[in-house]
């Protein structure tokens, strides 16, 4: 077996490593016999050098089976999850996994926290009063087999080389590399249990792939690994040049996905990225015959009231009050709002979305260190899309804000990230 040094030598140089020699590198770093330091060596040459699909895939099982994988193979129904590069305003998952699990296919969920500029699914959840996430895999896989459906947190059990690995490739310089990013994803959604794997590739100015080509890149590496384990994959590569929808900040993105459910809001950005995720997995989830069919099925889901009844059993579930479903006022509210006027007419010709998605996190949306504390109340409702003609004085963005001290350097940020081309 050659040693970890020959290993960085031989990646260095170009070279492929074998299954065996990746697996027990992984092995190695989780179980704490391979230094920090040459783990990090390894990234690099891997970074700087790439990976074979063969490799990718050979990382992605080492680290998948660095933990516990869970069995769902008992319950008769498929089993598909989706998956979101990350973005602004992204709260599909709230909506597409009551509709899903309603239309009978089951949607074991593991997601992530807020990064960068962009949201996570966990902090939208848990603006909701008494929402757990934290909850263990006992309880997942139970609630999985019980509502066909649960949303939780990445548990220590889940892919812990992942964890480690991440951590070390955020403070290297080797966060941006697609293998690597191939191997974190697909290792812990595979974890899942799932039999099919929908992907929401992003690209633009508020997606970590600024143009189609890298997330064509992306996505095509995410697909070949999922299908070389055995899985089907369908990839999407959906815009981020402006955010998703009206809102921004974690409860009034649950309040936006409320509407939805209660079909309040069928059409949209927002309601038309999430349809079109619904019916992807509703097809892979062998419920539907093909897409446009899925796309039937999820919206009968919303007219029907199944999926918001299927929401408020996952809300009951997971300690939350189901009474939000039906009442947003029962979300955290901010005490104060201000508006970003445009300064001039025109037509609204470009966005800045990550910019946009920093001015959030400054307000209070996101984290600007890893122990800072979210207020799940503040964010933006977006007044105007791109296209949009406007007047000066005319609406851009309605600020809601608990703490007065950063709203000037927020709507700052605001009008210069949005572009306003006098017509």
């Amino acid at each position: 077996m050659p040693t970890t040094v020959e290993l960085i030598r031989h990646k260095r140089e170009g070279g492929e490593l074998s299954a065996a020699d990746i697996a027990a590198l992984v092995a190695g770093y989780t179980q704490g016999n391979i230094p920090d330091y040459q783990m990090a060596a390894f990234l690099m040459a891997a970074f700087l050098r790439g990976m074979t699909i063969a490799e990718t895939r050979a990382l992605t099982e080492a680290m998948l089976y660095s933990g516990e994988v869970v069995d769902f193979s008992h319950l008769p129904q498929a089993k598909v999850d989706k998956h979101s590069t990350g973005g602004v305003g992204d709260k599909t998952s709230l909506a597409l996994a009551p509709i899903v699990a309603a239309a009978g296919v089951a949607v074991p969920m593991i997601s992530g926290r807020g990064l960068g500029h962009t949201g996570g699914t966990l902090d939208k959840l848990e603006a909701i009063p008494g929402f757990r996430t934290d909850l263990p895999l006992d309880t997942f896989r139970r609630l999985v087999e019980q509502l066909g459906v649960a949303l939780i947190g990445q548990t220590r059990e889940i892919a812990p080389a992942d964890k480690k690995l991440y951590a070390l490739r955020d403070v290297t310089g080797t966060v941006e590399s697609i293998p690597l990013i191939t191997a974190s994803i697909m290792s812990k959604k595979l974890a899942e249990g799932i039999d099919a794997l929908v992907l929401d590739v992003k690209f633009g100015s508020g997606a970590f792939m600024k143009t189609p080509a890298e997330a064509q890149a992306l996505a095509d590496s995410l697909t070949a690994t999922g299908e070389a384990m055995g899985k089907r994959v369908q990839a999407l590569l959906t815009d981020m040049n402006q955010p998703l929808g009206w809102a921004v900040g974690n409860a009034l993105e649950v309040c936006e996905a409320q509407q939805l459910l209660r079909g309040e809001q069928l059409t949209g950005r927002f309601a038309d990225l999430t349809f079109g995720l619904a019916a992807h997995m509703l097809r892979l989830g062998q419920v539907a015959a093909s897409v446009t069919e899925g796309q039937t099925l999820a919206r009968a889901m919303v007219t029907s009231g199944k999926a918001l009844e299927k929401w408020q059993a996952i809300i009951r579930a997971q300690g939350g009050d189901p009474r939000v479903a039906e009442d947003d006022r029962r979300l955290p509210q901010a005490a104060y709002e201000t508006v970003v006027r445009a300064p001039q007419s025109g037509t609204v010709t470009a966005m800045d979305t990550e910019a946009i998605g920093r001015a959030a996190v400054l307000l209070g949306a996101g984290r600007l260190t890893l122990d800072a504390v979210i207020d799940p109340a503040v964010g933006f409702r977006m007044e105007v899309e791109l296209g949009a003609p406007v007047s000066a004085g005319d609406e851009l963005v309605r600020v809601y804000y608990n703490a007065a001290q950063a709203v000037p350097e927020v709507e700052q940020r605001l009008l210069a990230a949005i572009t306003i081309t006098p017509n």
